[in-house]
């Protein structure tokens, strides 16, 4: 697949452009300090973004990867999260190193951007206003934003809609299944960055098309695809 020139490049935002489990750790175990249950490391935490608020929030109440019943306490427990999220959302978050210089040169390229996170919008856009990328992106999806979230390919298709862009000229960049089996079902080609949140999978189990070690790495598709 030598010179993939993409018409649009989509961003996954946590795990991918910024590392946000530190502020994530925070709300997370002042919940649970609130509701009297035991607390996790921000390691352990790591494991469990990437599916969704709702989702997070049962894994740290019933401290299982896979939670099997609805805990008795999630509705309590989302409005705290809820609450202590939004006062530090990006108190301790950063901006992995390349991710600036990458957007920018995409941007001198003339390359369009989106950014599509399974994170809630009431964190997705105050997160991207206070680390300055909103401007970089011209459509912006979050978990709510549609009926179904990532690893659906629906929010993709919708940025692909959006831009008019030919799937199969698309690029979906990010760090976890959920957004490489996304940019598969929408026919993106796909890019995964090996420093996010995985999970349980290793780099090769997400069978993504590309590796970047670094965000700016990706200009080098606008003139070859031999990265891998």
């Amino acid at each position: 697949m030598k010179h993939f020139n993409p018409e649009l490049i989509v961003f996954d935002l946590d795990g991918t452009l910024v590392d946000s489990v530190p502020d994530i750790a925070i709300a997370i175990n002042k919940m649970l300090a609130a509701l009297q249950q035991v607390s996790y490391t921000e390691d352990q935490v790591r494991q469990w973004v990437g599916n969704g608020a709702e989702m997070l929030i049962k894994r740290a109440l019933t401290g299982a990867l896979e939670p099997i019943e609805e805990p008795r306490n999630l509705a309590q427990a989302i409005s705290l999260f809820n609450q202590f999220y939004s006062a530090n959302v990006c108190d301790k978050s950063e901006l992995y190193l390349g991710v600036i210089e990458g957007l920018e040169a995409l941007k001198i390229a003339g390359i369009s951007m989106a950014c599509v996170t399974n994170k809630p919008e009431r964190f997705t856009l105050p997160l991207l206003e206070q680390l300055g990328l909103k401007d970089y992106f011209q459509f912006i999806a979050s978990g709510d934003s549609y009926p179904v979230m990532k690893p659906a390919p629906l929010p993709l298709l919708e940025a692909a809609k959006f831009f008019s862009a030919d799937v199969r000229q698309c690029l979906m960049v990010g760090d976890s299944i959920n957004d490489i089996q996304a940019g598969k079902r929408a026919g993106f080609k796909t890019a995964a960055v090996p420093y996010g949140y995985a999970g349980k999978y290793t780099l090769d189990e997400l069978e993504a098309d590309y590796t970047l070690d670094r965000i700016d790495q990706v200009v080098g598709l606008l003139n070859t695809a031999s990265m891998i």
